[in-house]
């Protein structure tokens, strides 16, 4: 079932504006080819990012509301904007799917901000609760991640995304001592990553100062004892690839082919028992001026379909802070 609002009137959008920190909305005409094109897109973003009087995707029919259309000046179909607070803050014109999902996946994550900080700034997580001890010498630099800046490749939009992963609070899955949420199902108790398709993960960690990367720590909690068959069970990770300084996340298949800068396989004794937790220890000399990090997940320990990742945990050396770059404003211009 779609999460997207389709306006009905004048009075309901602003009743959604009103109602939620940010909404994004798609301006789209039934006879237009590219409003079609890129409609699918626009309908993943929705069902990755909306979240109850946080952040809403909607939909105005600039045939059926033409009051809507001409009152925020939508000359080009389709045109993407984005509020916040009932301001329009972003624009993006044309039926460009990388350039719609960027704008929105960084204004979405203010959504979900303390408020202290505007559009472009750095967010960062704040830990709590860590699965295994430090090695001696290293502290935990999870908070030096660019919460906004995180990408998540073939995760199922029915459990946590990106930010999940470096979420402070124990996981429920040992709350319960169950390794699930609890028997409501309710969606806020799924605080872990899923797989979707296949059993792989593509994640893109951005880093807000150069770090030196001694160890991942990885949290992975699958379910015990549920009664469902071996293979639908999702499986903890087993095989990881990790790049280094790319600028964005990359495809699967471009993983495939570009050497990574270690490459680990993880064995059963090397999950903590209790916390489902193992330290993945890095070729230090290799992870000296991190910028960003890219993990890739390539296949599971065991016969599941799916991959589930609970929390994870950064551990190394700050080192000099980073220069993030200010979120463009897109469409601005005139005749954009």
């Amino acid at each position: 079932m779609s999460k997207t609002a389709l306006v009905s009137s004048s009075s309901h959008f602003t009743q959604l504006l009103s109602t939620s920190k940010i909404v994004v909305v798609d301006f789209y005409a039934d006879w237009c080819g590219p409003c079609k094109a890129i409609a699918p897109v626009y309908e993943q973003l929705s069902a990755q990012l909306s979240r109850p009087r946080k952040i809403t995707f909607a939909k105005v029919d600039t045939e059926r509301q033409k009051d809507v259309a001409q009152t925020y000046g939508v000359t080009a179909l389709p045109t993407f904007m984005i509020f916040k607070d009932q301001q329009a803050v972003s624009t993006v014109r044309g039926a460009d799917p990388r350039k719609l999902s960027e704008v929105v996946k960084k204004l979405a994550a203010e959504a979900d901000s303390d408020g202290s900080g505007g559009f472009g700034e750095a967010s960062s997580a704040n830990p709590e609760w860590s699965g295994a001890s430090l090695p001696r010498g290293y502290e935990d630099v999870t908070d030096q991640v660019d919460i906004r800046g995180l990408d998540l490749l073939n995760a199922n939009s029915s459990f946590g995304d990106a930010r999940t992963l470096f979420n402070g609070s124990k996981p429920s899955a040992l709350a319960s001592g169950k390794g699930k949420a609890d028997s409501s199902g309710d969606e806020a108790q799924k605080d872990w990553v899923e797989s979707d398709t296949d059993e792989q993960l593509m994640l893109f960690i951005p880093f807000q100062s150069t770090l030196k990367v001694h160890t991942l720590q990885v949290t992975s909690l699958p379910p015990k004892d549920i009664g469902e068959p071996a293979d639908e069970v999702p499986m903890k990770p087993k095989t990881i690839q990790l790049y280094t300084n790319r600028a964005h996340v990359l495809g699967f298949e471009e993983a495939e082919d570009i050497p990574p800068t270690q490459k680990i396989t993880l064995q059963p004794q090397d999950w903590d028992s209790a916390t489902g937790t193992a330290k993945v220890e890095l070729r230090f000399v290799k992870f000296q001026k991190v910028s960003s990090l890219v993990l890739f997940v390539s296949d599971g320990d065991g016969i599941g379909e799916k991959v589930r990742i609970d929390r994870m945990r950064i551990v190394g050396e700050k080192g000099e802070k980073r220069e993030l770059g200010k979120l463009e404003k897109i469409g601005d211009q005139a005749g954009d």
